[in-house]
């Protein structure tokens, strides 16, 4: 494959709002050791990378260059001792950053194969998610079949992607949403009982419903005794993000009766060995619900990588539902 010397890339000039981000020009990268070179079709737009373009969220140490952490495209190229892929071959990875642009190289074991029967540009917004939700609901959760489990912002792309893994693992799954048209589609996406926080009380209707086993918050604040308050006993609360704030007031007597575990987890700075370990499990279990059409990313949106801005004035604005993803 015949590669250019140069390509694009979108950086935050500053910290700031979606209009610090912009389209520059960089050499093209080169696939180090343990590295595939991708030619990316498509990459996902996340909090994470809104956090970073704030300045609150700096990329690990030898992290490529701009935003952006999860990508679709081709190998165009492998490092040194990479083997089980060549030029040409489809698929998705996890990046560190440097996901918003034409070329990224990304660690060997962080790489998937595109699923198949999945639009190659979709499936940009798989890897960050997936992942994000393996790791915290399935392995740190241990959410099982018979277990009930409560996902916040059952509309976001941490949220669409939750609540269709729990139901595909044979969970009963409650979401949370803003609107009524985003409680309609968390019921789309098969979650069993679906609130709306502004007009219902979620903890009301979660104890009401028997509790929940296992909770993903992505929003803190009041939520998290309000997550303590609803849980059954042996719960666990793993806290992702925190949109109402990281302190809060607890009511540590209610956790100690019902034996409450809260934890809570990142996924960008973990060692490169980890993030492997995590991309042969979600292959084993929940790249066959993909292709048995039991999970699938919901795309809001869709925009050229030079209007990353706009990407960004839609993240910002919290009315997607699902996936927001820079095409190249």
């Amino acid at each position: 494959m015949s590669l250019p010397q140069n390509h694009h890339i979108v950086i935050a000039r500053e910290p700031g709002g979606p209009d610090v981000l912009t389209l520059v020009e960089r050499p093209l990268p080169v696939a180090g050791p343990g590295e595939v070179l991708i030619r990316n079709t498509a990459c996902g737009v996340n909090r994470p990378d809104q956090i970073e373009r704030l300045g609150f969220y700096p990329a690990p140490p030898g992290a490529p260059e701009g935003l952006g952490l999860e990508v679709s495209g081709h190998v165009a190229a492998l490092g040194e001792g990479v083997t089980g892929w060549k030029e040409g071959d489809a698929v998705v990875a996890l990046v560190a950053g440097g996901g918003y642009s034409e070329y990224v190289p990304a660690p060997a074991g962080s790489v998937l194969p595109a699923p198949k029967g999945l639009d190659l540009v979709a499936a940009a917004g798989l890897p960050e998610t997936v992942f994000t939700v393996w790791a915290n609901v399935f392995e740190i959760g241990a959410l099982s079949q018979d277990e009930t489990f409560l996902v916040h912002g059952g509309t976001s792309g941490i949220g669409t992607t939750a609540n269709q893994m729990a139901k595909a693992h044979g969970a009963r799954v409650i979401a949370t949403a803003g609107t009524p048209e985003k409680v309609a589609l968390c019921q789309e996406l098969g979650a069993d009982i679906a609130i709306n926080y502004r007009e219902e009380d979620f903890e009301a209707v979660v104890s009401e419903a028997g509790g929940a086993d296992v909770i993903l918050d992505m929003v803190g604040g009041s939520y998290v005794q309000k997550n303590i308050n609803c849980a059954r006993a042996g719960a666990r609360l793993v806290s992702i993000a925190f949109l109402q704030g990281s302190r809060c007031e607890l009511d540590l007597m209610r956790v100690m009766l019902k034996r409450i575990t809260l934890t809570g987890s990142t996924l960008r700075a973990r060692p490169v060995a980890e993030k492997a370990r995590l991309a042969a499990a979600i292959r084993e279990t929940v790249w066959p619900w993909i292709e048995a059409g039991q999970l699938r990313p919901v795309i809001d949106s869709r925009f050229a990588l030079a209007d990353a801005v706009s990407a960004h004035e839609r993240l910002d604005s919290g009315a997607h539902s699902g996936k927001i993803l820079l095409t190249c």
